[in-house]
């Protein structure tokens, strides 16, 4: 008799502008499953969702791939760090952060950049409280907060003049 191997189960979902489906296991997290397909910006930081190593953006909302599993993410939106600026065209807040030397080693970067875009995406004004809470879940070892902060407030600040001026 034949030896017939498991049909591997597999999840659909938009990734980063393109409707993509990957091979996956039932208790696959989307960070494993993302990394695993190349997708190597978002990093393991701690398991755990709280160091916001692995932040993503899920239809519109910025959270932790490390504790979703890979079967969430079915029909979403998903947008990785690859889908946030490339070298030749970084986003502004990418931009702001090389131009104001606000990268140290560079590892919590991804998911601070993906926590500022659900940021930028989902307000139009930007008091502080508000940028902390958003920005609340990614921790830098090198302890590199002020650059990032500036770099951050910088363009949040050059969004709300050009609102303001219509």
């Amino acid at each position: 008799m034949m030896n017939q191997t498991e049909p591997q189960p597999a999840v659909t979902f938009t990734l980063n502008g393109e409707t993509r489906t990957f091979a996956t296991r039932p208790d696959e997290k989307l960070l494993d499953l993302l990394r695993r397909n190349g997708y190597r910006g978002t990093k393991f930081g701690c398991g755990q969702g709280t160091c916001g190593a692995c932040t993503v953006i899920m239809d519109g909302r910025a959270v932790y791939a490390c504790l979703l599993y890979s079967m969430q993410a079915e029909g979403r939106d998903i947008r990785t760090i690859e889908g946030a600026g490339t070298l030749d065209k970084p986003s502004e807040f990418q931009q702001e952060l090389i131009d104001g030397g606000a990268v140290q080693c560079g590892y919590c970067i991804p998911g601070m950049v993906m926590s500022a875009t659900a940021l930028m995406e989902a307000e139009s004004t930007y008091p502080d409280d508000l940028v902390k809470e958003y920005m609340d879940g990614n921790l830098c070892r090198c302890t590199g907060y002020e650059k990032i902060w500036d770099a951050l407030r910088r363009v949040l600040d050059r969004r709300e003049a050009a609102a303001k001026k219509g």
